[in-house]
Formats: structure tokens, sequence, C-alpha cells
């Protein structure tokens, strides 16, 4: 099925993989088992589809996986699900939604669809729950889901990376019973499988142990224990490693507590907690004691880190009370927080810092003085096995370097409390025996009380007492040893399960409807054809991407209520309009003739008159203060000069401070000068001849010179550049970040059928937006369109795809949604407002300026906007400038083929 030979993988001038060569037959059960950051995932990655192979070579079913044309043709009959709960789904989406998808992007039709997907919600013991989104799924109903949407299209390979980290242990059992039910119906089918679960790695016919990016040991998991000579495969695991690190292991070795009466830490006293109609936290009440270690266990979505939450202050009780040391928990308490230690059950690091620079911060925010601060760093440097990795960025440990990293951050302040939220979730069993010796240590020699939540049960044996929650109430507790007997069990793990199975009867699947189901799911339809572009999957994700959108009222109301919102500023806030100039005149002659000519400001509606001015320092002073725009001087003897019909003079003196305004103040005023010396010219019997020839401007469009009318077309150009380049940047990267963007790279899905349909929605969007941004330029501003309604559509549906694909080109190099938001919104703003036309023709730009305003698409929508909105234009006069936007479209998107991946680095 695989066959693999010196493949090296490097991200950077890290190794993860070193000349790593294989061969896996069909219908293998494969497990991998490592420490954490050893080349698993990346190997997985690899023969996925998904990662790219930078040396070595790989073939699988019999084809070179190199090749684009192989892998095409390949991958409907590979299926992959990423490491970390529901990677591969949409949390927006609903159980059938998500299954849909999936169904549609490998062909199949609706008859075929609704088969498959009610014979895996039956097999999975998720029919009951068709419409919950997937977001609201525990992680053990999200690990099945995710499974079912790998299963939906009948994979010869199916390739698991850790698909049960984070589950407890009886949706551990479901989630590989309903593996094995799929491959006794289908034989042929291979698995692999990254686990951190030993007990998981028992049931694989295959075992691969890796260290260092090589392969350490292959063959059963009896082979490995007896090639190690060891009796259990935790201990066979860390055999295999080198010495280096097997001198590092440390034995949790807990001493019995001494019973302190009276010593309470934590109290939680009939705690409930709602949200809305749902009860997550249902009347709980235990005590714990100073120095005790309290296991918290429960399926997922049970309420145990919504209580932890209230005993930390982070989420009020709906009612109840949480106390610590006798004291009812309220977050604006300073002083208990300092004696609390909480780390969150997700990774709440700041990753571009270093491990140092971590522990200074949080030192910092618990005002620790800098001496003791430094000493406390290097104390929990040796205590916590980081110092050689104080240099090293956060976001490049591997996770169980991390995890000890955020306990030594959790402990920084030396709390008398510490609240863990499942610290060893997806953690290699050596990291594990280190962590639980660091909390031995803190419990026993420091006495720390902590609270702890966790699904492994050899951890949880080493609690002092344990409590089991099921739907947000308390099933039992007492000591690991008596929760045992008192089940009837032999082990932790048996009696966990067997409580749980005897409280949630109704939702455990039938194992009758499992086998029906995957009978059901062995019947292969036929491989989804390779073929380069299929509208079925491209609608496929232009649904989705519409379902997520109209259930994301922030985006929503941000395209359509912010663009409006906007619009209204833009169209109220700028005004290039120049009147009402406040001017006074400094009058020194104070003559008729003088008073004439001041009366023909006083007369003009550009300009306001305010008091007179008394002198040169008075004028200076009111200028300076920009109580006055505009001095009207007129200087002893100008009625004389006037009367004798000589040369007049005149001052005008103009603030200047801003230059549009300065300028067109300016033009008044010579406007004003040129028609009074004409009139003069009259009144004095003087041939036309001997005055200024006087200009009188007509405007063909807009005649009434309002800015308004220039600038709600532009308003409305600006907003469709900026809005819908900004969403469409956004929804590439959030891909990127929540990891979904998987699904592009191991279905059959092609670059250009994910651009384009997740493009549809937003254009769509967008054109709604249009509509209101019409509406409102018609109904609030006054300005009707006035040219060809079809060529304004027209020219509006050409530049949205233009501006789209103007944001996907930027999300295919940015990856965060902070910074394609910022980068959109920069790219955008500044070519829009500077050299596209909005404050200066674009045939004034010269250089650099005149490059970006012809490479930007409003340059060629703008005049589509003005000319139906001001000039009347019809679709022959605006052929041209759409017929150049157009070329936009299949540029920008060819751009974004180019530099999409169909595979990471």
């Amino acid at each position: 099925m695989a066959d693999l030979a010196g493949v090296r993988h490097l991200y950077r001038k890290t190794v993860a993989l070193r000349d790593v060569s294989l061969r896996l037959q069909p219908g293998g059960l494969v497990g991998l088992i490592g420490p954490d950051g050893v080349g698993k995932s990346t190997l997985l990655g690899i023969l996925a589809g998904a990662k790219r192979i930078q040396a070595g070579d790989v073939r699988l079913f019999g084809g070179d996986f190199r090749r684009s044309g192989h892998r095409r043709a390949v991958c409907s009959r590979i299926a992959y699900m990423p490491q970390g709960l529901g990677r591969n789904l949409y949390p927006d989406l609903t159980v059938v939604e998500n299954l849909a998808f999936f169904s549609r992007l490998f062909g199949q039709n609706a008859a075929e669809r609704r088969r498959r997907i009610t014979a895996l919600l039956a097999a999975t013991g998720l029919a009951p729950f068709p419409d919950r989104p997937a977001g609201k799924l525990s992680g053990g109903m999200r690990q099945k889901l995710g499974l079912c949407c790998a299963l939906i299209h009948d994979p010869d390979l199916l390739i698991l990376d850790e698909p049960t980290t984070g589950v407890d242990p009886l949706s551990r059992r479901q989630f590989w019973d309903l593996v094995d039910e799929m491959r006794a119906g289908r034989p042929a089918m291979s698995v692999i499988v990254a686990t951190a679960y030993m007990e998981e790695a028992n049931r694989f016919a295959q075992l691969l142990a890796m260290n260092d990016g090589a392969v350490l040991a292959s063959g059963t998991p009896a082979d490995i224990m007896r090639q190690t000579g060891c009796a259990s495969l935790d201990e066979a695991f860390i055999a295999l490693l080198p010495q280096a690190l097997r001198d590092r292991r440390v034995r949790p070795d807990i001493a019995p507590l001494e019973a302190k009466p009276g010593e309470v830490a934590i109290e939680a006293i009939h705690l409930t907690r709602r949200f809305g109609s749902f009860t997550a936290v249902d009347d709980v009440s235990f005590r714990i004691g100073r120095g005790e270690i309290f296991g918290f266990l429960g399926s997922n979505g049970c309420g145990k880190t919504t209580t932890m939450k209230m005993l930390t202050g982070l989420l009020p009780a709906t009612s109840g009370r949480a106390m610590l040391f006798g004291r009812d928990v309220d977050a604006t308490d300073k002083a208990l927080r300092y004696r609390v230690g909480y780390m969150s059950q997700l990774f709440s690091l700041y990753t571009e810092l270093t491990v140092e620079q971590n522990l200074a911060l949080h030192a910092r925010l618990y005002q620790i003085p800098p001496a003791r601060a430094k000493l406390r760093i290097a104390e929990l440097a040796r205590d916590f096995w980081l110092t050689d990795q104080l240099d090293v960025a956060a976001g490049a440990l591997p996770l169980g370097v991390r995890q000890r990293l955020a306990l030594a951050v959790a402990v920084v302040n030396n709390p008398q409390v510490l609240i863990l939220d499942e610290p060893t979730s997806g953690v290699d069993p050596l990291a594990r025996d280190q962590f639980w010796s660091l909390l031995g240590r803190l419990s026993r020699k420091d006495g720390v009380t902590i609270f702890i939540s966790t699904h492994f049960m050899n951890e949880a044996a080493q609690c002092d007492r344990i409590v089991l929650m099921n739907n947000g109430a308390v099933l039992v507790s007492g000591s690991p040893g008596d929760v045992v007997r008192t089940s009837g069990r032999l082990t932790l793990e048996a009696a966990f399960i067997s409580l749980l199975e005897a409280a949630n009867a109704r939702q455990t699947p039938d194992p009758g409807l499992r086998s029906k189901a995957g009978a059901a799911l062995s019947d292969r339809t036929a491989a989804t054809r390779a073929i380069l572009f299929s509208p079925r999957r491209l609608l496929a994700y232009a649904r989705r991407e519409a379902l997520e959108l109209s259930r994301d009222r922030i985006r929503l109301a941000f395209s359509l209520l912010g663009t409006s919102f906007l619009m209204l500023v833009l169209g109220f806030g700028m005004n290039t309009d120049v009147d009402h100039v406040p001017f006074a005149a400094y009058d020194q002659d104070r003559t008729p003739e003088s008073r004439a000519y001041l009366d023909a400001y006083r007369g003009s509606i550009y300009f306001e008159e305010r008091a007179p001015i008394t002198d040169d320092a008075d004028m200076a002073h009111r200028l300076g203060d920009a109580e006055i725009e505009l001095a009207v001087e007129i200087p002893a003897g100008f009625g004389r000069d006037v009367r004798s019909t000589r040369r007049v003079s005149a001052a005008a003196w103009i603030g200047g401070a801003m230059p549009f305004y300065a300028q067109t103040t300016q033009g008044y005023v010579q406007g004003l000068q040129s028609q009074y010396l004409a009139d003069l010219a009259v009144s004095t019997g003087q041939a036309p001849g001997a005055t200024l020839a006087v200009a009188e401007p007509r405007f063909l469009f807009n005649q009434s010179f309002d800015s308004i009318r220039s600038l709600v077309p532009t308003a409305i150009a600006l907003l469709l550049a900026l809005v819908p380049a900004v969403l469409m940047a956004l929804a590439v990267v959030r891909e990127k970040e929540f990891g979904s963007i998987t699904n592009l790279y191991v279905t059959p899905v092609t670059r250009l059928e994910f651009i384009l349909g997740k493009q549809l929605p937003y254009v769509m969007l967008s054109m709604l937006s249009f509509g209101i941004l019409v509406l409102i330029a018609i109904f609030v501003f006054g300005i009707p369109v006035k040219g060809s309604v079809i060529a304004l559509l027209g020219g509006t549906t050409i530049y949205l795809f233009a501006t789209t694909g103007y944001g996907l080109l930027i999300s295919t190099f940015s990856s965060s949604q902070i910074a394609a938001l910022f980068g959109t919104a920069i790219l955008t703003f500044l070519p829009a407002t500077q050299f596209a036309g909005m404050l200066s023709p674009v045939s004034s730009n010269t250089g650099m300026g005149m490059v970006i305003g012809r490479l930007f698409p409003m340059s060629y929508y703008l005049p589509v906007t003005i000319g139906t909105f001001t000039k009347s234009l019809g679709i022959g006069q605006l052929a041209r400038t759409t017929g150049i936007l157009a070329l936009f479209v299949p540029g920008l998107i060819g751009l974004s083929l180019l530099l999409m991946r169909k595979q990471e680095r």
C-alpha cells in the first residue's frame, strides 16, 4: 500500500524526519508511538498528501506520490483526520451539514448521501443530535463526527493523528469499536494511527516506535515488549528511547497524604451554572483539604471546565457558592488571586515570547520584585527541566515541554491552590511522569492543594480523592480504591466506563446498529474521478461558506450594517464644499467706496462677516487663532483712487493652514475681485477693454457644484473595495487558523474550486450591501441614478469579483486573521484614497503613483459609479473601463492560484 524510502523533512533548521524508510501492507492496523515532537504528525501528513515531500521517495497505491496527478487520482482513496479535537470540522455547521459537505466533495448524489449519513449517525450514537452545531459537541462526540466525515467516502487508507487525545475512556472505547466495525465490513481498509495512549497501542497489529525523526523499532506490541524485555508497552516505550532521555525519567512517587482536619482549601456548595436553558453544572458540592491532590473525572462536556472556572472566579455561578480558604470567590479580590494558580485546558502562553520571557512576564504581573523574580525564574527553570530551553520561543516547544512551562507559569507566584484543567492531554508517558513528579512535590513538600482534571486513569489513581461527573452532576466520589471496590470492577478505567454506561444507557450506540452500519458502508461506491474542475465540489464549498456566514452575526453585521454606517459617516462627514468662510474687514479708508467694496463680500454666500479688525496685531492674532480665515484690508485713499479712476488696490490675507480650503477661498476672492472691477468699469463709463476680462465658468455636470454628488459615488466604490476584500481574506485565513484548510489539501477539491466556492457567497452578500448603499444614496442623500442601471449592476458585479479576488490574493501570504485584517485594510485603503482617483484624477499621478493607480481595480470602477450617478452615462460609454476592470478578475484569481499551496511545506 505504501512504500517510503529515505524520507527527510525539515522545518527551517529543525529536522522532523531523518531518512525514514518503511513499508505498509494493505488491510493493516498500524500504530505510531513516540515522544512529542518526534515527527509522527509530519509522517502522517506526508502519507495523507497534506505535506510536501522534501526529500526521499513515497509510493502510495502503486504510484509516485510526488506527482500531483497521482495524488489527485488517489486522494479519494485516503481519509485524514488531523491532530486536535474536530480540526477537520466546521464548528458553525451542524452534524448533518458537516457530513453533507464532505459527501459532496467526494461526488456523492443525494440518495447516496442520505444513506451514508444515516448509517454513520446510527453507528456512532450521533443520531439524536443531527442538528447540533459541531462546536457544541463534547470532545468525544466531536472526534466521532470527525471520523464519520473521514469515512463517508469509503477510503482504502484511514490516517488518524491522535484521534482520542482529550477524549474520556468511554468515548475512546466507543471510537475504537466503531473503527473495528468499519474494518470488519471492509477488511482491505488500512488504518494508521498516532496515539499517546499505550493501552490503545496494544490493539494495533503493527507498531512503529519513533524518536528524533527516525523509526526506532517496528513489530507487534508483543514483539516490541519482547525486544525491550519489558512487561508493558509504557515501559517498552521508554526503554526504546535514547539513554539521555531515559536518564531524565522520574517515576512519580507520591507519599500518602497526612490528614489535616479542618483545613479546607476549596469548597463547592450546591454550585450550579446555567447557560440559557442549558444546565452545565447542576448542584455540585465537594470539599478539598489543604495539600490534597483532588482528581476531577468525567465524560467530555460534563461540566468539569465550567466548575473550575467558577472556582477561579472566571465565571460567575448561577446559584450556590464557590469558596477558597473559607472566603467566597470574588473575581475582583486580588488578594485571593495571588493565592491561586490556574492552568487552562487550552495552551494559554504567549507563543512569540521565549520560555524566560513568559516566566518574567508573569512574575511582573504578580508584582514580584526584580531581584526575587530572577531567583524564582532560575529556580523554576531548574525544577521544571527548562534550563536548556530558556531562549526558545514557547510556540516552538514540544507539547510536553510546553505543559511543563505552563505549569511553571501557574506556580510562579507560589500559589496555595493550583487548578489544572487536563494538563497532560496529548503528552507522552515520559513527559507525564515528569509532570506528576512535579505535582507530587508541590503537594507533599510545599503543601499546595491541587485540583486536576484528567482522562488518564493511571493519573487518576495517583490522586488522594476523585469525583466522577456526568451531565453536570456528581456520580460518585471517594478515593480511587474506594471507587473501584464500590463498582465491583478490577480497574479504575473499568469502573469509570461502567458508571458512565449506566448513567448514559440511552445514549450508548447499539452494537447491532453499528454492525448494520458497517455493512451498509462496505458497499464501496465508484471512486471519485480525478477531474480538474467539478461544479459540484465548487458549490459544496459555496454552500458551506454561505451557511457559516449566515450564522456569523458579526461578519453579517460588518458587511451590511457596517458598510451602511460608514456610508452615512462618509456622506455626512466628508465635505469638500467651501462656503461661509469667516472673514473680517480692516477698513482704513471708511468711505462709501470702501463700504461698497465690502458689500460684495457681505452679499456672497461664500463668506460670513465677523467683527471688524482694529489694527495689524488684531488681524495677526485672529488669523492665528483661526477665528477668521480671511482678512480684507482696505488701505487709506481707496475711495479717492476709485473716484479718480486710478489703479486701486486691496489686500486679502488668507490663513492658508489648510491648502485646499485656502486655494478655494483664493478662487472666491479672485472671482469677486474680477466681478467688482467689471462693475466698476461700467459704472465709471470705461471701455470694456479697460477692465480685466471676466471668465464665467459653466459646469456640464453637477451644476450646483455640490461635493456630495461626487463623494457618495466615490464612497460606494471605496466601501466595496475595502469590506469585501477584508471579508474574503479573513474567510481563507480563518481556515488556516482553525485547521480546516487541511480539507483543501487532502480532498479532491482543486484550488480553483476552493477559490470560486469561497468567493461566490461574499460576492452575493456584497451585492446585497451594494443595494443598501444605493438606497442610502437615493433616499438619504437625494442622489438618483441618472445613467444606465444595467451598466452599474454589471460593473459592480465584476468589481466585487475583483475586490474579493484582491482579498484572496492577500490571504495567500497571511497566516493569521489579525495580519489579514490589517494587511488587507492598509493595502486597500491607501491605494483607494491616494492613487485611484478618489481625491485627484488618476491621470494626474506620476511615477510609481501612476503604476499603483493603474493596477488597482477602483481606478476603473470609479468612472462607472460617477458616470451613472452624476454624468448620466450609458453602457456604451462605460464599456471600455468596464472591460479593463473585467481583466482584473482572471488576473487576481490566477495570481492566487499560483501562490496558494495544495500542500503544506
